[in-house]
């Protein structure tokens, strides 16, 4: 049989981002593997792709060569589309303030309260995307983060459109999306209904600030910050703006990632045994180890994807050195990375102790996920409380021809 490197050069150029698109999603260590041996930066008139860890995190970081500015049409102004700008330096460290890691281990408490809830009143049966998956994140939303009086369905498809605009309907998605524009149409429609929950939600926070209530959840904070005027050019508006990336920051990709390690480990009985094992145990981190490690095999974006912003040497000095021309998109394969063997020791097995090192679960660099605090007790927590039904037996995950879990049957006895 021709080796994936012998089908892309007898494939059409036109016609390559296809065949590789398919293998990346449905064939895609035995595809990386290959690429990392023999071809580690490959090239399409569409974009270029980068499989090993070093190039990777070259990409990630070097954040004045290669930008997020494809983030921008879908964006705006919101930090998250910058680089090292004054506004993401700012903004970003004032929700990582707002965002206490001293909170951690009571938001791990309160996930676990909240899945056991939702799964104990689900009598043995349950869509567990929409019933646990996306149901915490969201409700932690609104209970943690202050999202108060707001209609739960709404949320969710706030959350939703937003991130698939953001992540899943770039220029280069389009071959492959049925319609690019009725996702850009959805994002700005559920992007002012969210808009005006949001500013009634701050107006009524800023009102209960003058009247001398304390802040006791992210949205009042950051009200309270802003009133000081002590944060530069960090108005009313711009707290509408971050709060609104509370929600979507939280819910999708959670979701996402839950679904991905709960869906590994039943497909592999062997492992699931020990971590189902962890997960009947008394040490609720005993499971941390598995969920991150299943995650590494199936993460929910297998990529990054950024602009070169001038006229770049990637791989520079090795036989693999390449040239990467301005303007053009370029995808830090980090599902690739973590399996380079130059990176992680023995990166082809599944090891639950291997620990957070040259692993990008949460992003790296500048545009490290914020909430990596959080995601990384909230994902596993989840997982823990779904291997602790007795029983439970899961259908395929229905993606509903998309990139994203959309519904999937569970049942279990007791």
């Amino acid at each position: 049989m021709a080796t994936y490197l012998e089908r892309f050069d007898a494939t059409p150029e036109a016609a390559r981002w296809a065949l590789v698109r398919g293998w990346i999603f449905n064939e895609p260590l035995p595809f990386f593997k290959e690429l990392r041996r023999h071809r580690p930066i490959l090239v399409m008139p569409e974009l270029t792709i980068a499989a090993r860890f070093d190039d990777c995190t070259d990409i990630l970081r070097r954040h004045d060569l290669f930008s997020a500015a494809l983030y921008k049409p879908k964006q705006g102004a919101y930090w998250m589309a910058q680089d090292d700008t004054a506004v993401h330096w700012r903004e970003k460290s004032v929700m990582k303030a707002i965002l206490d890691f001293e909170d951690v281990p009571a938001i791990r408490t309160w996930v676990a309260q909240k899945a056991a809830a939702l799964l104990s009143a689900a009598n043995g049966s349950i869509d567990a995307v929409d019933g646990l998956t996306r149901a915490v994140p969201l409700a932690l939303t609104q209970e943690w983060f202050g999202y108060v009086h707001s209609d739960t369905a709404a949320m969710r498809e706030w959350s939703y459109w937003s991130q698939l605009d953001a992540f899943w309907n770039q220029p280069f998605d389009a071959p492959f999306v049925p319609d690019p524009a009725a996702i850009v149409a959805n994002r700005e429609r559920v992007g002012n209904d969210m808009g005006a929950y949001l500013v009634g939600l701050v107006t009524a926070r800023e009102a209960d600030a003058a009247a001398g209530v304390p802040p006791t959840d992210a949205v009042s904070r950051l009200v309270a910050l802003s009133r000081t005027g002590a944060i530069k050019d960090f108005g009313m508006l711009k707290v509408v703006e971050n709060v609104g990336g509370l929600l979507i920051g939280a819910v999708e990709t959670t979701s996402h990632c839950v679904v991905n390690v709960l869906d590994w480990l039943t497909r592999h009985p062997d492992v699931l045994a020990k971590a189902r094992a962890a997960a009947l145990g008394d040490d609720p981190t005993a499971i941390d180890g598995y969920a991150n490690e299943a995650l590494r095999f199936v993460p929910a974006f297998p990529y990054f994807f950024r602009t070169c912003e001038q006229d770049t040497v990637l791989g520079l000095g090795s036989p693999h050195e390449t040239t990467i021309a301005k303007g053009t998109t370029v995808l830090a394969m980090t599902h690739s990375a973590m399996f380079d063997p130059r990176a992680l020791p023995n990166p082809d097995a599944f090891d639950p102790t291997r620990g957070p090192g040259n692993q990008f679960l949460f992003g790296s660099g500048m545009h490290e996920c914020i909430g990596r605090a959080i995601g990384s007790v909230m994902i596993p927590e989840m997982v823990r409380q779904a291997l602790r039904l007795p029983g439970l037996q899961v259908a395929a995950v229905d993606y509903k021809n998309g990139r994203v879990p959309e519904a999937w049957s569970w049942t279990w006895t007791g």
